[in-house]
C-alpha cells in the first residue's frame, strides 16, 4: 500500500466556515465533546473533498479512519447544514444595487438511472427522472442569476421529466419575480417559459403556420438572447467548480439540497464580488 499527501484546492476560510456550521449543528444536537469519530474540521474536509473532487465515499472513509456508514452520515450532515442556511432576499438586494434585470433558467443535475415511472402527456408510461431534452436521468433545478451570470438562488429538485415552466410555477418563484418586476427589476428567460406572466421577458417563438417574424420582433429576440445567454454561466459556475454535480450517486431526492449546498459554497468563495 502506498500513502501520499494531497492538497485540496479550496480556500481554508471556506473549510473553517463549514467547520463553524458543523460545530453549531453538533451543539444543537446535544453531542458531547469527544464522542465523534472526527473533529468538525476533519468532517468539513471530508464534505469539501466530496463536493470538489467527487471522491468515492469508500476512499473518504478509509482516509478518515471511519466506517463507510459513518462517512455517509457525516456527508449528509454537511450537506444539510449548508443547504439550511438562510439566503438573503436576493431580488431586494438586486433592486437596491440598481440592477435592471435578473435571469431565470433551469438545468438538469444528472443522476444515476432511476426506475420510477409516471404517465406522460400522451398517457404512456415514461421514466419520471428522465429528461428527454437532455437525454439523461437527473433532477430539474431552477435558478435565478445576476445579469452577468452569477447564481443567486436555486430551487429544490423536481424529477427530470418536469418542464421548466411547470417547475417554476411549482416552486412559486414566478410570484416573487412578478413583485420584483413591479418595482423595476425585470426577468429574462428562454422560450421554455412562454406564458409565465408579466415582467418575465422571453424571445417570441416563430409562428407555427410557417409565417416569419417581423424585423422588429427578430431584433428584440436577438437582444433578449444576447442578454439572457449570460445566465448559462451560473449553472456552469456550480457544475464545473463542484465535481460532485457532474453526476449525483446519492438519492435523487437529495439533489436539491446538494445543489443548494454548492450554491452556499460558491457564494462564500465569491463573497464581496456580488
Amino acid at each position: 500500500m502506498i500513502t501520499y499527501s494531497a492538497t485540496l484546492d479550496v480556500p481554508r476560510p471556506l473549510a473553517q466556515y463549514l467547520c463553524r456550521l458543523l460545530q453549531a449543528d453538533r451543539r444543537a444536537r446535544g453531542t458531547r465533546r469527544g464522542r465523534r469519530a472526527l473533529t468538525a474540521f476533519a468532517q468539513a474536509v471530508l464534505v469539501l473533498r466530496w463536493f470538489r473532487q467527487d471522491t468515492a465515499l469508500t476512499a473518504l472513509a478509509r482516509d478518515a479512519g471511519i466506517s463507510i456508514a459513518t462517512g455517509y452520515r457525516y456527508l449528509h450532515e454537511g450537506i444539510d447544514v449548508l443547504a439550511a442556511q438562510d439566503l438573503p432576499d436576493v431580488l431586494r438586494e438586486r433592486l437596491a444595487a440598481g440592477e435592471t434585470h435578473v435571469i431565470l433558467d433551469g438545468t438538469l443535475i444528472p443522476s444515476d438511472r432511476v426506475a420510477e415511472t409516471t404517465l406522460g402527456s400522451r398517457g404512456t408510461p415514461i421514466h419520471l427522472w428522465y429528461s428527454g431534452k437532455h437525454r439523461r436521468f437527473g433532477a430539474n433545478i431552477q435558478f435565478v442569476a445576476t445579469a452577468d451570470g452569477f447564481p443567486l438562488w436555486v430551487s429544490d429538485a423536481l424529477p427530470g421529466s418536469t418542464h421548466d415552466l411547470t417547475a417554476a410555477r411549482t416552486h412559486r418563484v414566478t410570484g416573487a419575480l412578478y413583485a420584483a418586476a413591479a418595482q423595476g427589476l425585470l426577468t429574462l428567460a428562454d422560450q421554455g417559459y412562454q406564458g409565465t406572466g408579466i415582467g418575465i421577458h422571453m424571445p417570441t417563438k416563430a409562428p407555427a403556420d410557417g409565417n416569419t417574424l417581423d424585423t422588429d420582433t427578430v431584433c428584440r429576440n436577438m437582444l433578449l438572447t444576447s442578454l439572457r445567454c449570460l445566465g448559462e454561466r451560473a449553472a456552469a459556475l456550480l457544475t464545473t467548480r463542484w465535481k460532485a454535480l457532474d453526476r449525483i450517486t446519492l438519492c435523487p431526492k437529495r439533489i436539491g439540497s446538494i445543489t443548494k449546498a454548492a450554491l452556499v459554497l460558491t457564494q462564500f468563495e465569491h463573497a464581496g464580488r456580488y
